[in-house]
């Protein structure tokens, strides 16, 4: 909790009415930072809302926004301009997965994921970044997967753009060296959220084994990001697979993926 006599800081947080977002949102209240949270579900953001303010003196101020649309990072960068707070924290969190062999997925489902897992958190990074450069001062925490370090068939196009993710923020560390703004990359394995259900990736056998738990995942982000730190892979066995990974072949590497991503009836 902030003293009342010192300014708020203020963190804008993407995809916050469940999961690891969800879970960061509470870090940062409890940490006395005032929210800008953004998501679809007016219902379940205004509840969230409601769960903060109860708990935490903090302000909250909820966007509700399809980051699906093509104009979703104008409408959150105009409802900011008009809150005239400054950012200084921005979580690109939001994001979601389309499981199942290329051909068969939907193009508009595939496009929707590209649009929310790599353009919105490009564009929202591009659009905040000047200013916190120009104050010298600001962190930005985006969310990888052990999935960018390596081709991950049955989630063809999210393992790209997550490969994409740790890519942009590593490049983006360099550039802003020196500068007072710092950029993490939460790379997590298998976690329990509403993320696997809504995929339908319950039954691969990445998610029958060594799934963490969220509250885990976003404190280990969380810790990372205020320390500065460019990337942390959350968990120990993610480490080692990621490791692991990094001296295999990618002729192997490709079809162990594979049999990570299939179900448990040979699919």
């Amino acid at each position: 909790m902030t003293n009342k006599n010192e300014k708020s800081k203020t963190v804008l947080i993407t995809g916050v009415t469940s999961g690891i977002g969800r879970q960061l949102t509470y870090l940062f209240a409890k940490d006395g930072y005032d929210l800008i949270l953004v998501a679809r579900n007016k219902e379940k953001l205004d509840s969230l809302e409601k769960e903060i303010q109860k708990k935490y003196v903090v302000s909250t101020t909820g966007i509700i926004v399809d980051l699906t649309s093509n104009d979703a990072c104008q409408q959150i960068a105009i409802e900011v301009k008009h809150l005239d707070k400054p950012i200084d924290i921005l979580v690109n969190n939001a994001g979601f997965n389309v499981y199942g062999p290329l051909y068969k997925t939907e193009i508009l489902d595939q496009q929707k994921l590209i649009q929310v897992n790599l353009i919105t958190p490009t564009l929202l990074t591009r659009i905040f970044l000047p200013d916190m450069l120009k104050r010298g001062i600001g962190k930005i925490l985006f969310i990888g997967s052990t999935g960018s370090f390596m081709p991950v068939a049955y989630n063809t196009v999210y393992g790209a753009t997550k490969a994409y993710i740790l890519s942009f923020a590593e490049a983006l560390t360099q550039e802003v060296n020196g500068t007072g703004v710092s950029v993490t990359c939460l790379c997590p394995g298998a976690t329990q959220t509403e993320f696997a259900s809504k995929a339908n990736m319950t039954r691969t056998r990445l998610f029958q084994t060594g799934v963490m738990d969220a509250k885990f995942v976003s404190r280990t982000g969380y810790n990372a990001l205020m320390a500065g730190k460019p990337l942390v892979i959350a968990g120990l066995f993610n480490k080692i697979q990621v490791q692991a990974m990094k001296l295999t072949p990618r002729c192997i590497a490709a079809p162990l993926t594979r049999y990570i991503m299939s179900e448990h009836d040979g699919q």
